[in-house]
């Protein structure tokens, strides 16, 4: 199914995700209807038509459903590894509601395509095996992930039953993430997950430079534009309901990506200190993107160096943006 011509809806449209895919579907030309909550609106630009919307309330999810042929669902819940450790069920009630609500109000409104941004994280242990879509429902996914984890694999259980088990159905697709990141990341110390963080702690010089954990963690790691080519091309698709990996293929240690980074920013006398006794979540995870390549023909195409050169340069244009508004006001 192509996009073109296409009446899309993007829930979530500021968070990170959101307002990326939002990006690229204006500059494509896309007519888009744009969900927001509580954050402030930073896109204005035609032809976006933005939405206040609580997807809790079954009557904001039929009337931000009404007349669109295409959901990409990325309004959530979400936090980083602190809060997932000390609060796990934030990324649960409100979630489930949310997701639940959306998938019934777009049924009933005769979307035609429904994308859900899933995640790595609900799949179980593998080791240093690259995991594979087969296997989400092996076995029991970390401990650490547990909440969050059950959220998404139910998400994806209504997302089948949408696409495969109903009269009429409704064409899914579920769409699972390796560790997205990039420019409009969340920055936040409360709520960033590690990439992001570190860029945050390089851009600002922070004296001494504090990482938790040892620095030995496994991540795969997959900048935003490369995850939003994957994104489109599932979500135009053929199959009543896709599941697919979006992920790099390749395998980082935070160790190495801190290391990148202090590189790119010619920082050489860093202080750097790992600190094991902070939380971290899960000390390996690899996803294999064999059929994304096979199936829709996904090849990422920026590396890690240039993708975290492109991620700290925005971060302290932005920075001197926030700064430059402070002074005005």
């Amino acid at each position: 199914m192509r996009l073109e011509g296409k009446r899309i809806l993007v829930t979530g449209a500021t968070g990170f995700l959101g307002s990326s895919l939002l990006e690229r579907l204006v500059r494509g030309g896309h007519s888009v209807r744009a969900t927001f909550h509580h954050r402030h609106v930073s896109v204005t630009r035609e032809p976006v038509d933005w939405v206040r919307a609580d997807l809790t309330r079954p009557e904001d999810c039929a009337r931000v459903t009404r007349g669109i042929d295409v959901v990409f669902h990325f309004a959530a819940n979400t936090s980083g590894a602190a809060v997932m450790v000390e609060t796990p069920l934030v990324h649960v009630t409100t979630n489930v509601v949310m997701n639940t609500l959306l998938l019934e109000a777009a049924h009933a409104a005769r979307v035609q395509r429904f994308v859900f941004p899933s995640s790595g994280a609900a799949y179980p242990p593998t080791a240093d095996r690259p995991v594979t879509e087969a296997e989400m429902f092996a076995g029991e996914p970390y401990a650490a992930y547990y909440p969050v984890a059950s959220m998404k694999r139910f998400a994806e259980l209504l997302c089948e039953m949408y696409a495969t088990r109903i009269n009429p159905a409704m064409s899914t697709a579920v769409v699972r993430p390796s560790n997205v990141y990039g420019p409009c990341d969340k920055f936040d110390p409360k709520t960033s997950h590690v990439t992001a963080a570190l860029v945050r702690k390089v851009a600002e010089r922070l004296d001494p430079l504090e990482v938790w954990g040892t620095g030995e963690d496994i991540r795969d790691l997959i900048y935003v534009d490369d995850f939003l080519d994957g994104l489109l091309l599932a979500a135009e698709d053929d199959a009543p309901h896709t599941v697919v990996n979006i992920a790099s293929g390749e395998a980082h240690s935070v160790r190495e990506v801190l290391e990148t980074l202090l590189d790119i920013d010619a920082w050489t006398d860093a202080d750097v200190r790992y600190d094991p006794s902070k939380p971290s979540t899960i000390p390996i995870r690899l996803m294999s993107n064999d059929l994304a390549r096979r199936s829709l023909g996904f090849a990422p195409k920026v590396s890690l160096r240039s993708g975290l050169r492109r991620t700290l340069e925005w971060y302290r244009r932005d920075d001197e943006r926030r700064k430059a508004v402070r002074r005005a006001s």
